[in-house]
């Protein structure tokens, strides 16, 4: 399905626990892989939740990897960093440890039972827009300016860079 390197984005979150090193160790974890290069890294910042239960404020980060991985092969390493960071799965929307999202996987459209990409919901989250934009200017979604995107996204309100507690 992959016949070279593609160069994926992927969103980290965390509000559980240590959550700057939980985001930091994933960074490091999603690397330490043959078949991923880190490419980029976007400031961490603080949001908000977004639906879900209350809840605590999200660190969140963005990263670009270049990957020799096939999609669901590139998806089951990100559960394996999630697992790793003891991520639980019981409320929708609800606080975890590490959530790692794949935003794109080049230029890809899927929509299986496993993995839909572009992410559904990436075109709408400021958590994962901006932090893709400060990272990369240029970057398009869908055909629009990440940028763009970002500052129409209604939960921009709040977002702040994180320069730690």
């Amino acid at each position: 399905m992959n016949g070279g390197a593609v160069t994926a984005v992927l969103a980290l979150g965390s509000n559980l626990g240590e959550s700057r090193d939980t985001l930091s160790d994933a960074v490091a974890q999603l690397a330490d892989h043959p078949g991923v290069r880190l490419q980029a890294v976007s400031p961490v910042v603080r949001t908000r939740p977004v639906g879900g239960p209350d809840q605590p404020d999200y660190l969140n980060l963005v990263v670009s990897v270049e990957t020799d991985l096939a999609p669901h092969d590139l998806l089951a390493h990100c559960q394996a960093v999630e697992n790793a960071h003891h991520r639980v799965r019981e409320v929708r929307w609800g606080p975890r440890t590490l959530d790692v999202d794949i935003i794109t996987y080049g230029d890809l459209v899927l929509d299986d039972e496993t993995l839909t990409l572009p992410h559904p919901r990436a075109a709408t989250r400021a958590f994962v827009l901006q932090p893709w934009a400060w990272m990369d200017p240029d970057a398009v979604l869908s055909g629009t300016p990440v940028a763009e995107l970002a500052a129409s996204a209604e939960d921009l309100p709040g977002l702040e860079i994180f320069e730690g507690d």
